[in-house]
């Protein structure tokens, strides 16, 4: 009887050392996510791009940490535990993911908007207004705008783009009242609220912000990212959109992965984890890799004294991998196609 009490106790510990070592944390592990042949995500008038080599985006996982895999972290120079505030800030799952989704449409309409350009061809683009990301906790509108509305006015004036809503926001003086026309859950709505200081010193309506835009042509772009998120992924969708759309071979053969935003203007913007995507596009056998060699400004220089471009930390990523792929600077869109065109 002894033995078998035994037994049971021993069974008992067992079950919970083994749930203590896997039960969720409240901690985040980013770390390398996936290389994907964007040849799967983007269709024009349905058909795909046939070329050899390819254009990848590099995602960067992310998951809930456990004890086991929170001690693994440790023993890996390309993870990072984050807490939630951290990684969300004070958002919700369903915020967060609705923000990742808004990024993606956007970042997506941009490289569709790129490539037309670049390849000479006809569209319309319609600037929406902007989705509201998150609202700061002294706006006036903090309890009325949620995440996922679109602001398509101030004070009974549409824009043309976010650089002009905010321009006019800041030519405001603080107090001033302000008078904001929405969409919210497919109703428009007006709100009165005031200009408020920023935490850079200038004058806003507290409000983070994404275009919300839509872009239509002929011949139909599709681009279906399926679950992926974020705004990362712009510059490389371009790529690919211009290749498929113009039937241009411009890689050659070869595997050429990166990331970077993109903007209207074809600026390519920084992104965080670049070092995760490095080892990413290493372990695919990637052969180059575009990396964002955005500006670092004294004020990010002065929140950050050890800050480095993107470019800089693909290079010291690199050399920790001890790794041969190419990497490759660019800061517009035209960096990246004129390397390609000499490439070939």
């Amino acid at each position: 009887m002894k033995k078998h009490r035994g037994k049971i106790i021993y069974g008992f510990l067992t079950i919970v050392v083994i749930l203590g070592f896997f039960l969720p944390l409240p901690y985040y592990i980013e770390g390398p996510g996936t290389t994907e042949d964007l040849k799967n995500f983007v269709t024009v008038d349905g058909k795909k791009d046939q070329a050899t080599g390819s254009f990848s985006l590099t995602s960067v996982s992310v998951s809930q940490a456990r004890p086991f895999t929170l001690l693994l972290s440790k023993f890996n120079d390309f993870e990072a535990v984050l807490t939630k505030k951290e990684l969300m800030g004070d958002q919700t799952d369903s915020e967060y993911e609705s923000i990742q989704r808004f990024y993606m449409e956007t970042s997506q309409n941009m490289a569709k908007l790129n490539a037309l350009e670049l390849a000479g061809k006809a569209y319309d683009f319609k600037y929406l207004g902007v989705y509201v990301m998150a609202t700061s906790k002294n706006s006036t509108f903090k309890d009325i705008l949620q995440v996922g509305d679109t602001v398509s006015k101030i004070d009974g004036r549409a824009f043309k783009n976010t650089e002009d809503l905010m321009a006019y926001a800041q030519s405001k003086t603080i107090g001033d009242k302000v008078t904001i026309t929405y969409q919210q859950n497919g109703e428009t709505k007006e709100a009165d609220g005031k200009v408020i200081k920023l935490e850079n010193g200038k004058a806003g309506i507290g409000i983070t912000l994404i275009d919300h835009t839509e872009i239509t042509s002929d011949p139909t772009i599709t681009i279906d990212a399926g679950s992926i998120g974020g705004p990362s992924a712009g510059l490389m969708f371009t790529l690919e959109t211009y290749q498929t759309l113009t039937g241009k071979d411009l890689r050659n053969g070869k595997k050429i992965a990166g990331t970077g935003t993109i903007d209207s203007e074809g600026v390519v913007g920084r992104i965080g984890g670049i070092d995760k995507k490095i080892a990413t596009a290493v372990n695919n056998k990637v052969d180059i890799f575009f990396a964002p060699d955005d500006e670092i400004t004294a004020e990010m220089k002065a929140a950050d004294p050890d800050i480095k471009t993107n470019y800089q930390e693909a290079l010291a990523a690199k050399k920790k991998l001890g790794a041969t792929i190419k990497i490759v600077p660019v800061k517009k869109l035209s960096d990246a196609v004129d390397y390609l065109e000499k490439m070939n």
